[in-house]
């Protein structure tokens, strides 16, 4: 397996090192079901873009929102909630919890928290310590991902990302996009290709 390849799908023991957190939410009712999300908005230049995206398709998605951000463009967490889409916390500095006291990183998840609401969160670059989760379990569920497409690098064509998706999506994949500056060369044709593919394929659309 490629190093890129434990990015994309994190492997077993990435899992299990956080306690709690939801890679993959395996449908009961038979039928195949992906969960799409976008982490590290909302931004002016790009979330309205991926909004119409979504809504040309008919999908709901998850956004896991930086509170930073929402600060700056409220407007924006309105209109993801208007439009139907959920929300989630991504701290309010996009902060990386292995590189902050647990206090610290509990401060700042709780002032996104104030700014955004709700009971999702999902960890900037996907670490944090288990005194970290612990915590945070008290009050959030840990929406973590079972399939990163990688949208963010400069290194990958919007063809490697749809290929990321039609390569590892499946029945119950939490799938990680990015609405930001930096994702949005790939993703402006990724998304529409990497959701026509989908729907191709008979997956529903499941809203965390």
């Amino acid at each position: 397996m490629r190093l890129t390849r434990l990015i994309e799908r994190p492997p077993g023991w990435f899992r299990k090192l956080v306690k709690g957190g939801e890679f993959r939410l395996p449908s009961t009712d038979g039928k195949k079901r992906v969960y799409l999300t976008f982490d590290d908005g909302p931004i002016p230049e790009v979330t309205p873009l991926v909004l119409d995206i979504l809504d040309r398709y008919g999908v709901k998605a998850t956004f896991f929102m930086v509170g930073q951000n929402v600060e700056r463009h409220p407007e924006l967490l309105d209109e993801i909630r208007r439009r139907g889409h959920g929300v989630g916390n991504h701290t309010l500095h996009h902060l990386q919890g292995l590189k902050s006291s647990t206090e610290d990183y509990l401060e700042d998840v709780e002032a996104a928290g104030r700014l955004i609401g709700g009971n999702l969160f999902r960890p900037p670059h996907g670490w944090l310590r288990p005194a970290q989760a612990r915590a945070l379990r008290a009050g959030y569920r840990i929406i973590m991902y079972d399939l990163v497409t990688r949208d963010y690098s400069k290194w990958l064509s919007p063809e490697d990302v749809v290929r990321n998706v039609k390569e590892l999506a499946r029945d119950g994949s939490v799938i990680v996009f990015h609405d930001s500056i930096k994702s949005w060369p790939r993703l402006q044709t990724a998304l529409p290709a990497a959701l026509e593919w989908l729907i191709a394929e008979d997956y529903e659309f499941g809203l965390i």
